[in-house]
């Protein structure tokens, strides 16, 4: 995959990132959570090996950011000071959500909050390179790229799970789905207050069909956890509402792009086959039903054939099924994976 690395420069001055552990590069390395992937086998066939990505190779964002130019990885907040800054960070932390007690089950993480509040700190650091120039700093970062990924753990280490939480109890799938809507548009409304132009946000995935949802799933025969999905639809169908709402002048200047990751997902499952895909509902590495029922263990030994399993553990995509991705939310012009344009004409614009 060396053939995504380009000479030429980055098409955008930086990349910022927020996210949950889909996105994570490591900033969980550091704190008292079970939401850690800084061992083997995880990063098996990542050149510096286990770095704390929650796969086996690069993340979605990793592939992003050579697609868009850079000449190396978008490094992690827990680790990135000073002029490195420039280039962008990703705040992104296993576990994390939109909600501040999303997650808390695992343990310790950065919630969206708490991510917005480092990207802020991160402003007020950069405005040292622009001498306090605010209008210097305004136009750069209005040339940057934001993602965000959020979302899905208000699902799986929340609202689906009622022994932990009470949200079940206290809100209607679409309740939640608009509560949360609610906390995330003031959370991107803040990142563009600092500065955030150019935003890319990801819907949530067809968590039903995860090897840790079918673990535990014995449904009426279909494959997936239907009402799981039902309630991701909700969330989906209102944040793709929101970004339009952005882009219809409530946030002046400002242009969103949504990725439908349900969507998406749902692609490399139905045409399993055309991608080199043997393996949709099991992961490469776990232990229990489906590879789904206790994560990823240390120096546990994972298949062979990394490129034919769509999964890599009971949650988290291969990095073959990232690369897909990536390159579908970068290039595509189907609406159906970008909208309503994608990530390549976002950052010419």
């Amino acid at each position: 995959m060396a053939e995504l690395y380009s000479p030429q420069q980055p098409q955008v001055p930086c990349l910022f990132i927020f996210g949950d552990s889909l996105v994570d590069n490591g900033n969980n390395n550091g704190i008292l959570t079970l939401a850690r992937a800084n061992y083997g086998p995880y990063g098996i066939d990542f050149p510096e090996g286990a770095t704390g990505r929650f796969t086996n190779g690069r993340t979605y964002v990793d592939i992003l950011a050579q697609l868009l130019g850079f000449p190396a990885y978008i490094p992690p907040y827990a680790r990135t000071r000073g002029r490195a800054l420039l280039r962008g960070t990703n705040y992104a932390s296993g576990a994390a959500g939109i909600r501040d007690e999303t997650g808390n089950n695992l343990g310790d993480h950065m919630s969206m909050n708490q991510q917005v509040e480092s990207y802020v700190r991160t402003v007020q650091e950069l405005s040292r390179y622009f001498r306090g120039d605010l209008n210097a700093l305004g136009t750069y970062l209005s040339k940057c790229i934001f993602y965000s990924g959020m979302g899905s753990n208000d699902y799986l280490n929340n609202y689906f799970m009622n022994d932990f939480y009470s949200t079940s109890s206290q809100f209607t799938p679409k309740s939640f789905a608009a509560a949360l809507l609610q906390d995330y548009s003031k959370q991107l409304t803040d990142l563009y207050k600092w500065g955030a132009r150019k935003v890319v946000v990801t819907g949530v995935g067809q968590i039903g069909c995860i090897p840790y949802e079918l673990a535990r799933y014995n449904g009426n025969g279909s494959r997936c956890n239907e009402e799981i999905d039902n309630a991701i639809i909700l969330f989906n169908t209102g944040l793709k509402k929101l970004v339009d709402r952005f882009n219809k002048g409530q946030l002046p200047g400002a242009k969103f792009v949504y990725l439908d990751s349900y969507e998406s997902s749902k692609d490399l499952v139905l045409n399993a086959k055309t991608y080199g895909f043997e393996v949709v509902d099991k992961g490469c590495c776990g232990v229990g039903k489906n590879n789904g029922q206790i994560t990823c263990l240390p120096l546990q030994t994972p298949c062979d054939d990394r490129n034919k399993y769509l999964f890599w553990d009971a949650f988290h995509p291969t990095e073959v099924a990232n690369i897909l991705l990536a390159k579908k939310s970068y290039s595509s012009n189907s609406k159906s994976y970008a909208y309503p344009i994608n990530i390549h004409q976002l950052a010419m614009l």
